[in-house]
C-alpha cells in the first residue's frame, strides 16, 4: 500500500509547503498533492493563492523521488496545452507527475472569465479533453471538432515514454464515473472514507466499465482521508471537516464521524491502514486541509513507519 499526503485551501506559504513535501519524501511518502484551484482567490483574500501548475513544477524540481500533483480543472485548460504541459513535466521529472483532473464547481469561475456550465456539460468537456490528451501523448496529429475541444492537427512533443501517462480522475457520481471508466487509470474516490457510499459508486463504476468492455479492477483507487494526528474531540474534528469540506454538508454527523481519522500517531496509522484495506485503496492520501505548517508536520511525522501491507 502506498501513502500520499494532501495540503489544501492554500493555508501554507511556499517555503512551508516546500519543507513539508521534502519531509514527506524523507519519510517515504509516495505522493504529495497541493491545491491547484486559483479561483479560490475569491474566498482566500488573506493568503497567497499559488498557481497549482507553477507550484507542481517547482516542487518536482526541488525534490528527487516523491510524486507531485494538484487538480486540473478541465474548463481552465486548453486540451493541447494541458497535454503539452504534462508531457514536459514527464520529460523533466520522469514518472513523478500526478496527473489529476476533474470538473470543479467553483462559484468564483465567472470572475475569471470562465462561463458557468451545468454539471453534465463539464463532464462532457472532461471526457473530450482526456480523449484528445491521450491521442496527443501517443504522438498523433490530432484533429477534433467536439462541443468543447476543437483542434486542427495539433501535436505534442516530447512524446511520453510509451505514448501515455497515468490519468487520475476525481469522481463520485454516475456521469463522472463513466468518464473514469473510459479514460482513467486511477479513480480518485471523491467521498469521505464511508464504505457504503463508496461501494455504491464502485458498483456504478463497474457497470460503466462493463459498457466499454473494461475490467473495473484495472482502475486503481486513491482516497483523501481527513486526518488529524492530535488530541482532539470528535466534535472538534467534525467542525474542522465541515469548515474545509462544505460540499459534504448534507452528510449527517453520525454517518460522517467514523470516516475521520483522529487520535494518537499509532491510532491514526492503524485507522488509515484499515481504511486502505477495507476500501481496496492503492494509495490512501492524508487530507491535511486547513492545517498550519506545525500541525501538518506533526501529522506527517505521525506516519513514520506506516504499515505498507
Amino acid at each position: 500500500m502506498k501513502l500520499g499526503v494532501a495540503f489544501g485551501w492554500h493555508t501554507l506559504a511556499w517555503e512551508e509547503l516546500l519543507a513539508l513535501v521534502a519531509r514527506a519524501e524523507a519519510l517515504g511518502f509516495d505522493a504529495a498533492y497541493h491545491d491547484g484551484d486559483v479561483t479560490q482567490l475569491g474566498r482566500r483574500r488573506d493568503v497567497d493563492v499559488l498557481d497549482g501548475w507553477t507550484v507542481t513544477t517547482a516542487l518536482l524540481a526541488r525534490t528527487r523521488r516523491i510524486g507531485v500533483g494538484s487538480i486540473r480543472l478541465v474548463q481552465h485548460w486548453n486540451a493541447a496545452r494541458l497535454a503539452q504541459a504534462a508531457a514536459s513535466a514527464e520529460r523533466i521529472a520522469p514518472g513523478r507527475l500526478q496527473f489529476l483532473c476533474s470538473i470543479g464547481d467553483r462559484p468564483e469561475d465567472p470572475a475569471w472569465g470562465y462561463a458557468p456550465l451545468a454539471h453534465a456539460e463539464r463532464c462532457a468537456w472532461l471526457d473530450e479533453t482526456l480523449d484528445a490528451v491521450r491521442a496527443l501523448w501517443r504522438g498523433d496529429d490530432v484533429t477534433r471538432r467536439g462541443r468543447h475541444v476543437v483542434l486542427d492537427g495539433a501535436r505534442v512533443r516530447p512524446r511520453p515514454p510509451g505514448g501515455a501517462l497515468p490519468i487520475e480522475v476525481a469522481a463520485r457520481g454516475a456521469r463522472l464515473l463513466r468518464v473514469v471508466a473510459r479514460r482513467a487509470d486511477v479513480w480518485n474516490v471523491n467521498w469521505p472514507a464511508l464504505p457504503g457510499r463508496i461501494a455504491a459508486s464502485a458498483d456504478t463504476l463497474e457497470a460503466a466499465c462493463a459498457e466499454v468492455g473494461r475490467p473495473a479492477a484495472s482502475i486503481r483507487r486513491r482516497l483523501w482521508i481527513f486526518t488529524r494526528a492530535a488530541r482532539m474531540t470528535q466534535a472538534d474534528a467534525l467542525a474542522e471537516f465541515r469548515r474545509w469540506n462544505p460540499w459534504f454538508a448534507w452528510i449527517p454527523d453520525a454517518e460522517l464521524a467514523p470516516a475521520l481519522v483522529v487520535g494518537t500517531p499509532a491510532e491514526c496509522r492503524e485507522q488509515v491502514a484499515h481504511h486502505g484495506r477495507e476500501l481496496g485503496l492503492e494509495m490512501p492520501v492524508l487530507d491535511l486541509c486547513g492545517l498550519d505548517a506545525a500541525g501538518a508536520r506533526d501529522a506527517i511525522e505521525a506516519f513514520e513507519g506506516f504499515p505498507r501491507g
